[in-house]
């Protein structure tokens, strides 16, 4: 596998041979100390670095053929000296082939990693169904590190008994801990909230199963471990959503642009009362009460990690999702939710984050008739350019 060239900008290809004339004509104005030969070898390199195996020999071929035209010219062919330059130049040529070798080799290592983090991606944290009755669904995962795939942050979606049930979360700190911490809360939340009838209750489950993980952890990470969740809950049969915070950021409700409303479209939910994170029961705090709020039809629940509230601009100002995305909607479905926060929060940081983003989008559709039955749809719903968790 070549070097991907095309990842780089236009002008990088064209750069070695600009290298490779320069040197050359250099070396045709001043014959006797060929004072271009630097530009050469830095042409045969660069290639070998930045382009395919294709351009790197030419570029090298190039640069003998030119030494070759030099040396006949200024009578130096079959000398000492002309030996030595030709042999500086094919040695350079053959430098730039060596170094594009080893990029195609680390490249193909590269590859094969990215594969095999993509399938512990989708093993760890698989997209969520698209439709869950008249629940609609996106979700997006987007490291902080473009080779980065996986991390600490977490969603899932789970039909259960009690209705559907949702769960955003971000795991202190990063690597493969925070991975196995990932792991663990996603497998425990998808067999307890099929058996616990309370939000309250199915976050004490989550803790044990957490604090039981953490026995084989070191002190360290037993004390400074924990994680921010927020779970929600799609009662059967109602408009309404219950969440319970556990020292994650609030939740965000879009509204349709209602004719003369008094409600602003986009508005976060905070909790009364946030409870402290999971991990942290040790210190007596009890759990706080589930909270129940309207969910009418045509409303998008927007469900965030840190790396969204926390996203800084140049200026280090915090970027607010309620300012961000209220003059771009009206959104008809969630994936135009996340493509239009994703958009909005790199041009907020102008470049790379400095923490990984988890996003969860759910509307209820406006639909008539009776609801349908709380089962996932089969055929996912399509959205654009959304719904599959990536690192770039």
């Amino acid at each position: 596998m070549a070097p991907r060239s095309v990842q780089w900008p236009p002008y990088v290809r064209v750069a070695p041979w600009l290298l490779t004339a320069g040197g050359l004509v250099w070396n045709a104005l001043d014959p006797t100390d060929y004072w271009g030969d630097p530009m050469l070898a830095a042409a045969s390199v660069l290639a070998g670095a930045l382009l395919a195996l294709r351009d790197t020999v030419a570029v090298g071929v190039a640069n003998v053929l030119g030494i070759l035209l030099l040396s006949t010219q200024d009578g130096t062919i079959g000398t000492v000296a002309g030996f030595l330059e030709l042999g500086n130049t094919v040695f350079a040529a053959l430098l730039g082939v060596g170094v594009n070798r080893v990029v195609a080799r680390h490249g193909r290592r590269l590859a094969r990693v990215r594969s095999v983090a993509e399938a512990a991606q989708r093993a760890v944290l698989p997209e969520p169904p698209a439709r869950v009755g008249r629940l609609s669904v996106a979700a997006c995962y987007r490291a902080a590190q473009d080779e980065a795939l996986i991390g600490g942050d977490a969603y899932a979606l789970q039909v259960t008994p009690y209705g559907v049930r949702g769960l955003i979360a971000d795991v202190r700190g990063k690597g493969l801990h925070a991975v196995g911490a990932v792991s663990v809360l996603l497998g425990a939340f998808r067999e307890d909230s099929h058996r616990l009838p309370d939000l309250a209750a199915l976050a004490d489950a989550l803790e044990d199963s957490l604090l039981r993980e953490s026995e084989r952890m070191s002190e360290e990470l037993r004390l400074e471990g924990f994680i921010t969740a927020l779970l929600v809950e799609f009662p059967p049969g109602e408009e309404t959503v219950r969440t319970l915070d556990c020292g994650h950021p609030g939740p965000y409700l879009l509204s349709p642009y209602p004719e003369g409303g008094v409600e602003p479209p986009v508005r976060r939910l905070d909790a009364a009362d946030p409870g402290l994170p999971l991990g942290m029961g040790g210190l007596g705090v009890a759990r706080p009460v589930p909270e129940s709020r309207p969910f009418p039809a045509g409303c998008t629940l927007l469900l965030v990690t840190d790396g969204v509230t926390e996203a800084r601009d140049a200026a280090g100002e915090f970027y607010e999702p309620a300012l961000g995305l209220a003059p771009l909607g009206p959104f008809a479905r969630p994936g135009e939710v996340l493509d239009a926060l994703v958009a909005d929060v790199e041009r907020w940081t102008g470049g790379p984050r400095d923490d990984d983003m988890a996003v969860l989008a759910i509307t209820r559709r406006v639909e008539a008739g009776p609801e349908p039955g709380w089962e996932a749809e089969a055929g996912p719903e399509p959205e654009p350019g959304t719904g599959a968790p990536t690192g770039g």
